[in-house]
Formats: structure tokens, sequence, C-alpha cells
């Protein structure tokens, strides 16, 4: 599909499913694993905080949450920042950002201060990190995209497993101002990710100075992917899943403990599902990156969200500690599915050009979403005091995402114009080689809009 990226490279550049490849997925890795494990993993400072402060456990806990809301509610400013100046550029300031800012949070005096700097400069920071490294991830991979996206996306629950108990003995020996002084200086690493970010380049016409294939017409913030159907749905059911995704794993610890059981054994539960979890992630990568199964990559995100709706609804079922374990190892498998496909089907439905808008935006609709779902689940329970509601609402929120997403493919993405069928004859680039079978089964075309070749999902380079 159509669409602007500054270092995009010219068009028709293939991507290499390998060789420097592999060094973009490490850094998307380890950018994935700060990403999504540092707001998690800052919560083992703050009892720390409230005894140093005399605040709350919840003044505190908006440390977490500004950290989330940067990562998601930034989105098209990160869109903007890499359309404009780069990936690699990009990347290197965020680096900066998110070490400046735990930095400045070691001498912090006042919780205002470290809102501030832990929360909106660290967000910032790995929000100018994490959507670049997933658009240069989406660039070097094609054929093996959904393998890179599943590996990539490990490095959240590995991170995870890792900083909290690095956290925790930093803490013992050096209190939370040493210990956020180390982790900046561990968000240093962002910065050499950054430096592996190279831009594809076009191979060179001959021993001459031919000219070079030219770039399609740029735009900071392509606003144009609201006109493709298949990102609205997208959008749409990916805003309704986060309302529920994440308030499982937020109230079950709290549960184990409403059910009686010891405090150790309740905070094993989530070891429990972070193991799981890294498992489950490069699985459902290679599981969807099979020829028979990637054309039908959205069907197979929609049902890992089925999947994960109905486990949460079971779930509320649990009535020991046993029935809790084995949620968390089924809710584990789907949440590692749908952490694995949610942005490979992404990347299918608007292509390679338009990604790095169409990221932003769905990033900021799922900012919203990520702040009402736990907190309204936290007000059903204040007002019912049952635990198994909170875990019906969110089952049933994430259900309705799976029906939506299956429901608009089937009736709306699926649905092409019969002389889209043309398009398919067009010839690629002469510096691109393209498998025969692989555009009789993969290819999916559009009109050409605006006079600029419309990428097909599963062949967009």
């Amino acid at each position: 599909m159509g669409g602007a990226v500054v270092d995009e490279g010219p068009t028709g550049v293939k991507a290499p499913d390998g060789g420097w490849g592999w060094a973009i997925l490490w850094g998307c890795f380890v950018i994935t694993g700060f990403s999504y494990a540092f707001p998690k993993a800052v919560s083992v400072f703050f009892k720390e905080l409230i005894r140093e402060f005399g605040i709350g456990y919840s003044d505190t806990a908006w440390i977490s949450s500004i950290l989330l809301a940067m990562l998601y509610g930034t989105g098209p400013l990160c869109s903007v920042c890499v359309n404009r100046f780069g990936c690699r550029p990009v990347m290197f300031t965020g680096g900066l950002l998110a070490s400046l800012g735990m930095v400045s949070a070691s001498f912090c005096g006042s919780i205002i201060q470290l809102y501030l700097t832990a929360g909106v400069i660290t967000g910032l920071g790995l929000a100018l990190n994490f959507q670049p490294s997933l658009i240069m991830l989406n660039r070097y991979f094609n054929k093996r995209r959904p393998m890179a996206n599943g590996l990539a996306a490990a490095g959240s629950p590995v991170f995870l497993s890792t900083l909290s108990p690095l956290g925790q003995v930093l803490q013992d020996h050096y209190g939370w101002r040493g210990g956020f002084l180390i982790l900046g200086g561990l968000l240093l690493n962002c910065c050499v990710c950054a430096a592996l970010m190279r831009p594809l380049e076009a191979p060179r016409l001959g021993s001459g100075s031919g000219p070079r294939p030219q770039r399609p017409s740029r735009r900071l913030l392509d606003l144009s992917v609201f006109r493709d159907r298949g990102f609205v749905i997208y959008a749409l059911a990916a805003s309704i899943m986060v309302l529920g995704l994440f308030v499982p794993p937020v109230f079950v610890v709290s549960y184990a403990k409403d059910l009686g059981v010891p405090d150790t054994q309740a905070a094993f539960l989530l070891s429990i599902l972070g193991f799981i979890d890294i498992f489950a992630r490069p699985t459902a990568g290679f599981i969807t990156g099979l020829k028979k199964v990637r054309p039908y990559s959205v069907y197979l995100f929609s049902f890992s969200m089925f999947f994960n709706g109905f486990t949460d609804l079971t779930g509320s079922t649990a009535s020991d500690y046993g029935g809790l374990v084995v949620f968390c190892i089924f809710f584990g498998i789907s949440y590692g599915m749908v952490g694995a496909l949610q942005f490979e089907v992404l990347m299918a439905i608007v292509g390679t050009q338009k990604f790095s808008s169409a990221i932003g935006l769905v990033l900021l609709l799922e900012a919203i979403a990520v702040l009402i779902g736990p907190p309204s689940g936290g007000r059903l329970l204040d007002a019912t005091h049952v635990y198994q509601y909170v875990f019906v609402l969110a089952g049933a929120e994430v259900l309705a995402s799976s029906i939506v997403l299956v429901l608009g493919n089937f009736f709306c993405i699926g649905k092409r114009p019969e002389a889209a069928t043309e398009e398919e004859h067009h010839k690629p680039p002469e510096d691109v080689r393209v498998d025969s079978r692989e555009v009789e089964h993969f290819l999916k075309t559009e009109p050409e809009k605006n006079g600029e070749v419309v990428h097909t999902p599963e062949t967009s380079v």
C-alpha cells in the first residue's frame, strides 16, 4: 500500500530475511524487553519510595502508569519523528532520553519530580525506541517475518523475569537511588541497539552510476490508513481487546490471596504465567510463518484473542490454588499468542510503507484503552468485592474483540473488487525476485491509489 518513510530505502528493495536482519532482530528483542518490562520492574522500588516520601501506593503506581501512557500515547509523535529523521537517529535519541530520565530520577526529592523524570522522560525515550525497532524488523523480514515477530516479542517476558529480581537486588545493596542510577546506565544499551539499525540500501545497477530507484512521496503522518478497511477493523478490535487483556495479570495475585493462598505461592502465579509466555511467543511466530498458515494469520490472531477471553471466563470459576495455576498456564499460552501476532497482523494488513504511521495511530488508540481497562476492573471490584466479576468482564471484552476482527475480516477485508485481480499481472521491479507460488498464495491486491503502487499485505517489502 502507499505511504512514505524517509529511510525506507528505494522502492522494490527486497527484505533480506536474514544476514544483518538477525542483528536487527536481536536489537528489537532487547528494545521490546525494556519497553514492556521496565514499567513493571520499577514497581519493586515502590515500598522504598512510599517510606521515603510518605505517600500512598496509588501515588507511586502513577510512575508505571505514566510510563505505559507515554509508551502507547506518543505513537503518532514517534511516527512523525521516524518519517522525518529515520529510525536510527530517533532510537539513539530515545536511548539517551530513557537513560537520562532514570539517572535524573535518582536525584529527585519529591514524587512529582519522579513523575517527570522516571515517568515522562524515560517513557518517551522507550517509546522512541520501541516503535522504530518494529519498523526496522518489518523492513528486514518478509517470509520469516512471523517468526521474527515472535522471537522479538519474547523479549518482554524474558526481561520481566530478569529486571524484577535485578531491581530487588539493586535496592537491597544500593537503595532506590542507586538502583535507579544503575538502571539508567543499563538503558544506554538502547543506544547500542540503535546503532544496529542499518537502513536498507538499493543494489547498484552495474558498474556505472546509473539512476537509483526513487522513493514515493513522503508524509510525516499518513492518515490515509484510515481509508483502509482492514486497518480500521484492526484498530477497533485491538482497542477493545486492550480493555481486558491486561486486567487478569493485575488481579490474579490478589484473587489468589482472597482465596486464602499464602503470599509467596500467590506471587509465584505470575512466574508461571511469564515462564509459559516466554515459549508461547516464538512458538506462535514459527507456526504463523508456515506457508499453509500465514495466509490465515488474521484468523489465527482472532483465535488467540478468543482463546484468551475464554480463558478469562473459565478462570473466574477457579476456587483453589490449583485452578489458578491451570488458569495461568493457559492464559500464558494465549497471552503469548496475542503478543506474537498483534504487530505481525498489522504489518500484513497495511504493508511496509504505511506501517510506521499505522502503528503510531494504533498505539494511541490503545493508550486510551490501557488507561480505562484496569481502573474499570478496580472500580467493579470495589463495588462488588467479587474477583470473578472482574475476570468475566475482562473475558467478555477480549471475546468481543475477536468477534469484531473475524467478522470484519470475513465480510469487509476478505471481499475484494474483481477488478483488483487484474493487478496480479503487474510485474515487480527488476531487482526483486518473487516466487510464483508465493504470489499465488499470498498476493492480495487493491487498485493503485494516487499513482502509488499499493503493496499487498503478504508481499509488501
